[in-house]
Parts: structure tokens; sequence; C-alpha cells
């Protein structure tokens, strides 16, 4: 069978592109500039539970709210104007929405966490601009978080390599995740830049970072009860598929950067599929930032991007997660995507990039 071939790009133009011959394709929907100067990277990209709103964080520790139908800039939360450089917020590293089947009736609430030195995780209420609460965790830059989908309770990860698990309600630690088995898995030894939820059973997580391995939390036991190996997270870049059957894992390199495992049982999580990448500009390979999952039943869909190419690529993920084929791309951006997310809907996604634009396509 001939290889296909994908439409060449003129060199250093930004383009959406379309890959095979299936139906779904993209197209661009609008691009969101904050107006930073100095640009600053764009770190997050969250669509609001009820895709009404699009939340993005930055290096200056901005954190700017869009509509998510047309990219009007809602609310800016966190923006200080620093003058002299030493003023300035650290980044906010990470974003979550507080999902809307939380107990409080307080609705649009997003949490932040940053790069602060005692970093901070902030509870924000979006239309007042206030912040309702601040935890703060000495000496631990935070570098991501995951609420449970009931938003009950809430995690966090950073550079003093544990996870911290809160109760939503009080706001309270409740418990600290460290080590291992002493076996099979040891626990973290170095940065950690993604954690995720299990869909359904709040008491395992996923994490992933600098030291090659994701690895699978048990809050019952307290420990890492399961390592995936060689993964190298280097950003936002772990998910389950939404009936927790599936792990994506995108790793910042040139080789098998993104990949899926099936989750299994017991010790038994497996490389179920190397997804090839090929970008759409070149034959080389993308060095991962970001990958995830699409948030609908059967997670039909894949998102990642990341730097050397400096694009983004969608998938289709067929039934099963075998057999995954790419079928639209980002590409030529000027800088590298950092950041990515599907709305709720599945019909929107948003890239998040270093040169502090916030792009926003239409999936049909």
């Amino acid at each position: 069978m001939a290889e296909r071939e994908e439409p060449k790009a003129p060199a250093g133009q930004e383009q959406v592109t379309k890959i095979g011959t299936g139906a779904r394709r993209i197209r661009a929907r609008y691009t969101c500039s904050p107006g930073y100067k100095p640009v600053s990277d764009c770190f997050c990209v969250r669509f609001s539970p009820d895709d009404q709103y699009l939340a993005a964080s930055f290096a200056n520790g901005a954190i700017n709210i869009y509509n998510a139908e047309s990219g009007k800039q809602e609310f800016v939360l966190n923006h200080v104007e620093g003058k002299d450089g030493l003023n300035m917020p650290l980044p906010t590293t990470q974003l979550r929405w507080r999902p809307h089947t939380a107990q409080s009736k307080t609705k649009s609430v997003l949490i932040s966490v940053n790069a602060e030195f005692d970093g901070q995780i902030l509870h924000w209420h979006i239309k007042s601009g206030k912040c309702l609460h601040t935890i703060t965790e000495k000496g631990n830059q935070l570098f991501c978080l995951d609420y449970f989908a009931d938003g009950s309770q809430f995690a966090t990860a950073g550079r003093d390599r544990l996870v911290r698990v809160y109760d939503e309600a009080t706001k309270r630690l409740v418990q600290t995740l460290q080590g291992g088995d002493m076996k099979e898995t040891a626990g973290h030894s170095n940065r950690v830049f993604s954690l995720k939820y299990h869909p359904q059973h709040p008491h395992i997580l996923l994490s992933g970072g600098w030291d090659n391995t994701v690895q699978v939390w048990d809050t019952r036991r307290g420990h890492s009860v399961r390592s995936l190996w060689n993964c190298y997270l280097c950003g936002d870049s772990v998910d389950f598929t939404s009936d927790g059957s599936q792990i994506l894992t995108g790793s910042w390199r040139t080789d098998k950067a993104l990949q899926l495992w099936d989750f299994g049982q017991g010790d038994n999580a497996q490389i179920a599929e190397t997804v090839e990448w090929k970008s759409a500009s070149s034959q080389s390979t993308c060095m991962l930032f970001a990958a995830q999952c699409s948030k609908d039943a059967g997670s039909s869909m894949i998102l990642a991007g990341g730097s050397q190419e400096n694009e983004a690529k969608f998938f289709m993920r067929p039934p099963g997660g075998r057999g995954v084929e790419p079928f639209g791309a980002l590409i030529n951006l000027p800088k590298p995507v950092f950041t990515v997310d599907f709305a709720p809907n599945s019909r929107m996604a948003a890239i998040g990039s270093a040169d502090g634009l916030v792009r926003v396509l239409d999936i049909v």
C-alpha cells in the first residue's frame, strides 16, 4: 500500500493541516493574545466544565479567562505589574476548574498552583476576581494538580517529589503519598510535572516527571503501587481514558514520545501502542510537553504537542485503543507548545504556546 503523503506547509508559515482521508478535521477558530510585554509563556489552558470559559495561565503569574465561544477576554486574575522584575509573581504553572458536581453551590471556581519558592494553591472565584482561599506548601514549588471527578478532593505535586491530597470542603491536607513498596516501586526521585486522578476511583492517581517513570499511587496504601518505566514527562502529559482502561503518556524525547498503556490489573500496565508521530511538516518527530485524551465517553481523540517541531497534532483513537491515526495538525508555530486541552463537548481544543498565544480550533 502506498504511504500517505502529508501536505507540506511553506517554510515558517503557521498552518492548520488535514492528515489522512477520514471525515474528521480541524479548523482555526480564534487566537487569544493577552498582550503582555515582555511576552509571557502560556503554561496551561483549561476549558470550564460547562464549555463556557477558557482559562489560560502565564509565566508572569497572570490567569486570563476568555469566552470559549468568541475568544473575548472576560476576566484577569493575579496580574501584577512589576517595574523592576523583583516583585513579579513566579509562573502560574497549572490550572483546574472545580467540577460542577462539587458540594459547594459556588460555580466558576478555578484552582491554580504556582512556582513560588513556597508554592501556593489558590482558589479563585473568576467573576468577582477574588481569591477565596490560599494554601501554602513551604519550600515546595508546585508544578501540577488535579481534581477527582466529583470535586471532593484534589492533589498537588512539584519539586519535592511528594503527592499531597487535600479535602476540597475543608481545604485541609489529608494525606501525603511518597515512596513505594521497595520491591517493584520506589516513588519519585525527581520533580513531578503531571498528575491525574483515575476517572472512577478516587484512591488511584498517576504522576510523572523527570525521573523517567509514571507512578501509580493508591491512597489506601499511602505509597506507589506500580510504575511505568521509560516515560520522561516534562509537562502536563499523563492522562487516563474516560473509562480508565488506558493511560496516555507524552515524553519529551524524539523516539517513542506518545504512548498508550493498558492500565490492566495488578502489576500489569503494558504498552498497548506507541503512536507514530511523523510530523505534518517533516518526517522527524516532536518532543512532547503536553498530551491529552478527549473527554467524550470513548476518549475518541488524542491531542499532543511540544518542541523541536513546534506543533500540535490530533489523532483518532478507535474503540479498544488500538490503531491510533492522525487526522490534523497545527504546524510551524514560532515557539514550542506547552499545553493542550479538549473542551468537555469535544468540539473545540485549545493550544497554549511559549509565544504567549492561545490558539483555539474547531473539531468538525
